[in-house]
């Protein structure tokens, strides 16, 4: 499971429409290179380091999972749609639209084409004073200075006002009516990934599945008919206890948690995996443990299609899921929707993920979040 990083981008305006030069490059980072968490508010200051119009400043933060290279790329993208042509002459230069990657994480980089942290962020009040309103906590990893020390050791003392309130790309998205929310897929559907991801950009907490600590689950892989009905109860009584003690620790009124799977879950695949005499066992069981269980405000279950499935199952390399075959993930497909179609007390989302990339493609990220929101709304 790949982790996000947080990434400091400054944009800067002094031709044209300034103010929405800037609210149209935020955009299209936030579709294009990651998630726009928070805006700083705009600045405006004078020209730095030659005579021009007056410049409009903002920071952002944003959350990708793509590297610091990747992101410069992307950025210097998003700046020739907006119709910036970069010179290629000595000195600075007005400019529609201005994207500098100021900090990625707390990492130190130093190569040809890119200096990070930005090697002048510390002399320039129109970089430091939008940062500031970000208010994350980040350490210079040179200077190990915090902003506000940076702040009061800048030898920069030209006039940097704040004059304009910007709004987040997020603010059409809202989790305040949920306060739980399970997401759920076949194997290798990508749930933990995309959970792990909204718990981030959302400020939530997480439930994960604490799957590798299963001392079953290779041997079932193995020899699935003996080690079936302990891989399931060992999974059940997991759960259980897992949910039980997670839940119990939180204020589900004001906490927002988000899961990366549903006790239920275990049901489903008991009955793809079990002889039916084992399996009436099992789900009398099952019924007893579901009562005592609070059921998410809204359940979402990432449909995704078994090849595809095979091909993320592959990248992770995981040895004892790699004879995982097709018809297997088929049977777990079609118990997922045969069961949650007859879900009455459920709040329950089926998103399409076939043709969706949510890692790596920014825009399908987004299309998850619209879905839900939809439903959040309905």
């Amino acid at each position: 499971m790949r982790a996000q990083h947080q990434v400091i981008l400054s944009i800067g305006s002094n031709q044209g429409e300034r103010l929405e030069a800037i609210k149209e490059c935020i955009a299209l980072i936030h579709q294009e290179i990651g998630t726009v968490i928070q805006v700083s508010r705009v600045y405006e200051t004078a020209a730095w380091g030659f005579d021009s119009d007056a410049f409009y400043n903002c920071a952002l933060v944003l959350h990708t999972y793509h590297s610091a290279q990747e992101v410069l790329l992307k950025a210097l993208a998003v700046e020739q749609k907006l119709g910036r042509i970069r010179q290629n002459v000595n000195g600075y230069q007005s400019r529609i639209i201005d994207i500098d990657l100021i900090a990625f994480d707390e990492e130190i980089i130093d190569s040809d084409v890119l200096t990070i942290p930005h090697p002048l962020m510390q002399d320039r009040k129109f970089v430091l004073l939008p940062f500031q309103d970000l208010k994350i906590d980040w350490t210079h990893p040179v200077l190990q200075k915090s902003i506000s020390e940076l702040i009061e050791t800048c030898s920069d003392e030209g006039v940097c006002i704040a004059v304009a309130d910007l709004e987040s790309p997020l603010q059409n998205v809202s989790f305040d009516k949920m306060h739980y929310i399970a997401f759920e897929g076949n194997i290798g559907a990508g749930k933990t990934t995309l959970a792990t991801k909204i718990a981030a950009d959302f400020n939530a907490k997480t439930l994960l599945e604490r799957y590798s600590d299963n001392s079953f689950l290779a041997k079932f892989y193995k020899d699935q008919v003996r080690y079936a009905f302990p891989l399931e109860l060992s999974f059940l009584v997991d759960r259980y206890q897992q949910i039980s003690e997670d839940l119990a620790s939180l204020d589900l009124q004001k906490d927002f948690l988000v899961a990366d799977y549903h006790v239920f879950k275990s049901l489903i695949f008991a009955k793809v995996t079990l002889e039916e005499e084992e399996y009436q066992l099992y789900k009398n069981l099952f019924e007893i443990i579901y009562k005592e269980i609070p059921k998410p405000d809204l359940y979402v279950y990432l449909l995704q299609h078994p090849d595809r499935l095979l091909e993320n199952i592959k990248k992770r390399g995981r040895d004892y899921e790699q004879e995982i075959s097709a018809e297997y993930l088929d049977k777990i497909n079609s118990a997922y929707l045969d069961y949650l179609n007859l879900q009455t007390d459920l709040n329950v989302l089926i998103i399409d993920v076939s043709n969706k990339d949510f890692v790596n493609n920014q825009s399908d990220y987004l299309f998850i979040l619209e879905e839900i929101q939809k439903r959040i709304n309905s």
